[in-house]
């Protein structure tokens, strides 16, 4: 075969494979099964007069569960931010080398992990009960200030002081093991190029643990939101849940008001659960082998206009969106 055929034939593309899925009549009958039962509930729900829905119509956007939704967001975001800088904290005393500092976070961690949320929160609610009075200033001598609090009557502040404290045990364990889930030697090789602690842990090590930290994280939300209807323990009835309960205890319909509820919470998990993708995906860049569109249509560019001596030409990859290179690929 001569040098012309042998280009010749090199130059021809071979046929394109014509793929066939694969059928799975399997998941088509469980699809079928599926959408019937959930068409026979929703059917059955909608025809069930215990549902009460024009109850359900009627209180969706009343004041007070709109109020209460509110109340749920505020309780939510200020405890969970009070517990996330919280376990931060916990959790470099965990990984510190001082024994004190170890063993503090550790009896911390030890009691409100091991205690119910709702306990807790009923201890918050009986607070003013057992601590009438607060002294600020040198025990046994002189005092500055005094804190009456029974004269707060801040239910609210109690209620997050209570979710804030149990969900940082939680934050400090997720973002102890986001830290350890970064390897050492990222670690040795920043301090090899001269950063100091901080500059390591802000460039290197965090934003590396963010991939470990953000989907734990994002779950404790969801759950904060949802805890959040245990505040009652305290009590404080101006959340969600609380509001609902109120409403059902005057007009006797207790099913519709938690259905208004539940569709609150559900309104409300669907968009933190939106915004938790997006971090999610943020953080995860360069953590997957999967080539983008763009990568794709370089890498594809690239092979077609490759020189016999390995270079690429500048116009192919300027074409293509890459950034000029004129070294060899």
């Amino acid at each position: 075969m001569t040098a012309t055929q042998t280009t010749h034939s090199e130059d021809v593309e071979p046929e394109p494979i014509k793929a066939v899925p694969v059928r799975h009549p399997g998941q088509l009958i469980a699809a079928v099964i599926v959408a019937i039962l959930v068409a026979l509930f929703i059917y059955g729900a909608a025809t069930n007069s215990a549902y009460e829905w024009p109850t359900y119509g009627q209180y969706l956007f009343d004041k007070r569960i709109l109020s209460g939704a509110g109340y749920t967001l505020a309780l939510t975001v200020l405890a969970m931010a009070i517990g996330v800088f919280l376990g931060v904290v916990l959790a470099i005393m965990r990984l510190s080398p001082n024994v004190v500092l170890r063993t503090v976070a550790w009896v911390y961690l030890w009691i409100f992990r091991g205690t119910p949320v709702y306990v807790q929160l009923v201890f918050w609610g009986l607070f003013p009960s057992i601590y009438k009075r607060i002294d600020l200033g040198i025990p046994f001598t002189v005092q500055f200030a005094h804190l009456d609090i029974q004269d707060l009557n801040s239910a609210f502040l109690f209620a997050v002081i209570g979710l804030a404290l149990n969900e940082s045990a939680y934050m400090a364990e997720i973002v102890r093991a986001g830290i350890t889930s970064v390897g050492e030697g990222q670690s040795e090789a920043s301090v090899a190029l001269g950063m100091s602690w901080s500059q390591t842990m802000r460039r290197t090590v965090l934003p590396q643990a963010m991939r470990v930290i953000i989907p734990p994280t994002g779950n404790e939300l969801i759950s904060m939101l949802k805890t959040t209807s245990l505040v009652t323990a305290i009590p404080f009835s101006l959340e969600l849940y609380g509001r609902a309960k109120d409403i059902s205890a005057v007009n006797f319909k207790p099913i519709p008001l938690l259905l208004v509820a539940s569709t609150w919470y559900l309104v409300i998990t669907s968009i933190l659960m939106v915004g938790q993708y997006y971090i999610e995906r943020h953080y995860s860049r360069g953590a997957s082998r999967t080539l983008t569109a763009k990568q794709l249509r370089v890498l594809a560019a690239t092979q077609a206009r490759l020189k016999p001596d390995g270079t690429v030409d500048d116009a192919t990859l300027k074409n293509a969106g890459a950034p000029h290179n004129s070294g060899g690929a």
